[in-house]
């Protein structure tokens, strides 16, 4: 089984994907939010996706913001209409994700400038996202 991770923004969502045995991830694509139904229903279909990580953004101080609504609302919404096309088995899941696109940031030794690098930008923090849950379900089997 593969995870999926999901980085929601205003006009880009952000893919990334683990491995087999939920170890490791990498960045997967990035594409016009208009898109985001379409391609999450491949990708579920051709990678084998059973949950979904979808970036959480709380505030620096843990509390939730306009942008925290509006991401539980879009996730909500895609879940719902998954369901209804026969997506019914996905584990969602809202994970934080506080620092993911400075993370990328960093990775890149820059900010990104052009829209190119913006898109990028998104599958970099979906895979930051989604190694932090990763490196969670780890330790929590370690203990």
């Amino acid at each position: 089984m593969k995870i999926l991770s999901l980085d929601l923004g205003d006009k880009w969502v952000g893919f990334a994907i683990s491995d087999e045995l939920c170890m490791t991830c990498k960045p997967y694509k990035t594409v016009n939010i208009k898109e985001t139904e379409k391609i999450l229903k491949e990708i579920i279909k051709n990678e084998n996706i059973k949950k979904i990580i979808v970036g959480y953004p709380k505030t620096n101080k843990g509390m939730q913001s306009k942008q925290t609504l509006r991401i539980m609302s879009q996730q909500k919404e895609l879940e719902n209409k998954l369901k209804k096309d026969g997506f019914e088995n996905l584990e969602w899941i809202l994970w934080d994700e506080r620092l993911s696109s400075k993370r990328a940031e960093k990775v890149s030794n820059k900010k990104f400038k052009t829209p190119k690098e913006k898109q990028k930008s998104h599958s970099v923090a979906a895979a930051f996202i989604l190694q932090s849950y990763l490196d969670y379900l780890a330790f929590s089997k370690s203990l």
